[in-house]
């Protein structure tokens, strides 16, 4: 559970821009094995939103870089939207990428929410979003809008390559908003392939695999892995 300030210190160490926490729940469903088992396993020793936000709030002073967390309605909402909210903005957090809450609902609901507790709103983009709804999303956006490479859940492999009319379509229907690429980058090729159609791109699966047993007690693969990324940039 103590692994988190460790690893946030070694992230900003080695040059990442930026960090994204997913919070645990029991239910990921757009994740894929890797990131459904660390979820578990952090539930399991006891990981929970009062923990996280404990740890984030310990930190914040002596991080540089923005803080996001990622994940599920359902904590959230269990633990009281506008509680949620407060203790985000007491921690330190600059945003929000919770996949299953509707446009509609966070717009009815808790639009004004985010806006008290300045939390960016970070939507979520797939190749199956229309026009429409992509530049209604977009004008909702305060933060960086996550652009989804594909239909597969995190971790799934994708030829990021194969998709490059798609990103360069979103680029071009969105071109006042900064995107980030995510799901199926794992390596400089796939990372540097995503950043020609985009302004950065988000790694999940790949990191938690780098980790390994070691978690996040020893920084040198945490640099290895970030500096193995950021070489094609």
């Amino acid at each position: 559970m103590s692994d988190t300030t460790g690893i946030l210190k070694s992230l900003q160490e080695s040059g990442a821009d930026i960090a994204e926490i997913g919070f645990p729940f029991s239910d990921p469903m757009a994740d894929g094995p890797v990131i459904q088992q660390s979820s578990h396993i952090a539930l399991q020793n006891g990981t929970n939103l009062d923990v996280l936000f404990n740890q984030l709030e310990s930190i914040k002073h002596s991080l540089k870089i923005p803080v996001v967390l990622m994940g599920y309605l359902n904590p959230a909402f269990k633990y009281g939207m506008e509680r949620f909210c407060q203790r985000c903005s007491e921690s330190g957090v600059s945003g929000l990428i919770i996949p299953d809450l509707p446009y509609e609902i966070y717009s009815e609901q808790y639009s004004d929410l985010f806006t008290k507790y300045d939390l960016c709103y970070i939507p979520l983009i797939t190749p199956q979003t229309s026009d429409k709804r992509a530049l209604i999303l977009a004008s909702a956006a305060n933060g960086f809008i996550y652009i989804v490479s594909s239909s597969n859940i995190t971790g799934g492999k994708t030829n990021i390559e194969d998709h490059s009319a798609y990103f360069s379509h979103i680029r071009e229907l969105i071109p006042d908003k900064p995107l980030l690429i995510g799901f199926g980058i794992h390596d400089a090729v796939t990372f540097a392939d995503a950043c020609k159609s985009a302004n950065g791109a988000i790694i999940g699966t790949a990191f938690i695999k780098s980790l390994g047993v070691n978690s996040g007690k020893d920084n040198t693969q945490i640099r290895q892995f970030t500096e193995s990324i950021r070489v094609s940039i």
